[in-house]
């Protein structure tokens, strides 16, 4: 199998890559990306370009898979405009390329951002992300695209990813001495760990298998919790004064990607990942503390 990866030097694809090589029946990987290459094999090759580079297409042909990792996750001082070209309509491009390479297999990295909220949440849940949470939103509008358009492609909804390769914002917020002050009971959030989603996206290689997957610990924590956890000393920060702060910040420094990814924190989430045990195989090999420890 070959495979094409986007997003190759993104925190995800360091945990992916040395899985796909390790593969005997992987024989080559192709990786694209803006940044420069993080990880080399010798059935790895490298390609720095945009997703939306016109010539991206002329390096699908010939590869069995495409696994799309690449999406701008923290925005900064990006406009919504361009945040939106890269996220839904560079990477519906990139789908309709695949698909005319003859590529037989589809996998989108979405997230468990695109249900908004909910208890136990099946993946025939509707789709609500938080309003003004672009990520989120332009997740779910790729989710909508391709399940129209592309039934058979793959779509991965984790929880929060962590793990040695996390994301440094997420790193930052489950370090901070202080949490947002919500009333009880407190809002509930799960995690997954980096290596059990690259896992899953193995699997998803190997399984004649469409559509949504879940993925996620078992069990749930909550951010008060995590926190007080790490900080003996933590003090709680009214939701309103959070807000403020983060928004300052963003507008201040493009920190922190944008406002909405506070919202997050006041809501909970908690998935069931039955499919993923049924049809991928899938289970997580990690309980909550063990992902929160590896970050």
């Amino acid at each position: 199998m070959k495979v094409f990866v986007t997003g190759s030097s993104s925190h995800l694809a360091q945990a992916l890559l040395p899985l796909l090589c390790a593969e005997r029946g992987i024989v080559r990987v192709t990786g694209t990306d803006l940044a420069a290459p993080r990880f080399a094999h010798a059935k790895f090759r490298a390609v720095q370009c945009d997703i939306r580079d016109p010539g991206l297409s002329s390096l699908l042909p010939g590869h069995d898979a495409l696994v799309h990792l690449a999406f701008v996750v923290l925005r900064g001082r990006m406009s919504d405009a361009e945040m939106f070209d890269v996220n839904v309509t560079g990477s519906h491009r990139l789908f309709r390329a695949a698909h005319r390479a003859r590529i037989a297999r589809l996998i989108q990295m979405s997230s468990a951002a695109v249900y908004g909220g909910g208890v136990h949440l099946c993946e025939d849940a509707p789709l609500a992300p938080l309003p003004h949470f672009r990520y989120a939103l332009h997740k779910a509008h790729l989710e909508r695209l391709l399940e129209i358009e592309f039934p058979g492609c793959v779509r991965l909804r984790p929880h929060v990813i962590l793990g040695r390769n996390a994301q440094p914002l997420l790193r930052q917020l489950i370090n901070l001495p202080c949490y947002v002050a919500l009333p009880d009971p407190q809002p509930r959030l799960q995690c997954v760990h980096e290596d059990d989603v690259a896992r899953a996206v193995l699997l998803a290689l190997q399984r004649n298998v469409s559509g949504p997957f879940n993925l996620a610990v078992a069990d749930s924590t909550s951010y008060r919790d995590l926190i007080r956890s790490r900080h003996r000393l933590a003090f709680p920060l009214p939701l309103g004064v959070a807000r403020a702060g983060i928004n300052l910040a963003w507008r201040l420094w493009g920190w922190g990607g944008e406002p909405a990814w506070i919202e997050g924190l006041a809501r909970t989430l908690l998935l069931d990942c039955r499919r993923a045990a049924a049809e991928l195989g899938w289970e997580s090999r990690f309980d909550a503390a063990a992902v929160l420890a590896a970050a």
